[in-house]
């Protein structure tokens, strides 16, 4: 009798370790605390202030192709707002696949003249997607090459900012799996073309939804966790992370794909173009982003005004990682609607020195011009960086 309670003892003193044990996993999983150092956003570690404006399409972006009495054949390629980096790799694949399938482009052949409007990210990547097709006769004319949106941008990749009918949503979906296959690529260092120019950072949300990620999981990403930040100074957020997110150095990409498109002999030609009927050559691609709210005549065409401000002096290694927060919406001074958000990535700008890295936002303000650069805001955002960490 007294073996049998010693041994119904054991049992049950076996089975309160493994509870515990257990216990213990699921505890650490439910409080995974990472610690961050923020960064110093002081007015002497704060660099250049930068306005951007994106050129968003309501309903969706426009991806399409269309024949004109005289022949000429024209795709579109545009109106992806603040994820045109995120979406700009298969976006160029998706549309310029319609040249092998159009009646229009029956007779096109590798050597055939082919127009690109726009030397944007799009326009660069649809570019670089037709030189992979074996296409060796492409010229791109925009009226600028330099300081572009594209280069300015944040480089979070992330669906954020645009405006997707449902109906597109799956095309979108399989575009931006498309992307973060060709960014994982390059940042694991298995890419042909491009060694540099993405990393894989961790990404922080507040919800799961805010990050637009979730089709993405399972597909090509890891599921969320659910995480502290705890910022060392008496500060904690509750947050979401993605660790396998993709900061994309949009700055550097730019500068690459320019290079490999030279390289390629692609001809760059600076003009401002206000119509089809200006390009000689039957095939054109437009990708002129704002541009087509005239050159196309689309009223669809949004400006999505952004702020920025540069960071310097910093310690590069506390900003491995990538945050994103909304604040909700707000009104302007100028009385436009503003989404406003904080966000970190840890933006470099070559030709300065390794410890100017890092960029603050940001806002999203549809219809605002260069007239009205609500730079007001620039003070907000900083105001908001610091009241996240914990430094008001």
């Amino acid at each position: 009798m007294k073996t049998l309670n010693f041994s119904k003892l054991r049992i049950i003193l076996c089975m309160m370790a493994l509870l515990a044990f257990g216990l213990f996993f699921v505890t650490r999983n439910l409080n995974d605390t990472r610690y961050i150092t923020p960064p110093n956003l002081e007015s002497a570690h704060l660099s250049k202030r930068i306005l951007c404006h994106r050129p968003m399409r309501t309903g969706a972006p426009q991806m399409s192709i269309e024949i004109e009495k005289n022949g000429k054949v024209i795709l579109h390629n545009y109106g992806h707002g603040g994820s045109g980096w995120t979406l700009a790799p298969g976006s160029a694949g998706y549309v310029n696949g319609f040249l092998e399938t159009s009646k229009g482009a029956a007779n096109l052949e590798k050597t055939t003249p082919i127009t690109i409007i726009g030397a944007g990210v799009i326009g660069f990547f649809t570019a670089y997607d037709l030189i992979k097709k074996g296409y060796t006769n492409i010229t791109i004319v925009a009226e600028k090459f330099e300081n572009l949106t594209s280069h300015n941008a944040g480089g979070l990749l992330a669906p954020v900012s645009m405006d997707n009918d449902p109906k597109m949503q799956k095309i979108i979906t399989k575009i931006g799996i498309d992307a973060y296959k060709f960014y994982q690529s390059i940042a694991k260092g298995s890419h042909e073309d491009f060694k540099d120019g993405a990393v894989i950072v961790p990404a922080y949300f507040e919800k799961r939804e805010d990050s637009g990620l979730e089709p993405y999981v399972g597909v090509v990403m890891q599921s969320a966790k659910d995480v502290v930040l705890d910022f060392k100074n008496g500060t904690k957020r509750n947050m979401v992370a993605y660790d396998d997110g993709i900061f994309i150095d949009t700055t550097k990409m730019m500068a690459r794909l320019s290079k490999f498109l030279k390289n390629k002999k692609v001809k760059f030609k600076n003009k401002k173009i206000t119509s089809f009927h200006e390009i000689e050559s039957k095939f054109i691609i437009n990708c002129s982003g704002m541009g087509s709210a005239s050159l196309k005549n689309d009223h669809k065409m949004i400006s999505v005004q952004g702020h920025l401000i540069m960071l310097k002096n910093q310690i590069p290694e506390n900003l491995q990682h990538m945050i994103l927060v909304y604040y909700g919406h707000h009104t302007t001074k100028s009385g436009h609607a503003v989404k406003r958000s904080f966000y970190m990535f840890p933006k470099h700008l070559e030709g300065t020195s390794e410890n100017d890295v890092g960029v603050i936002g940001g806002t999203f303000i549809e219809n605002a011009t260069v007239d009205t650069p609500n730079e007001e805001e620039f003070n907000i955002m900083i105001e908001g960086a610091k009241r996240f960490y914990g430094m008001l």
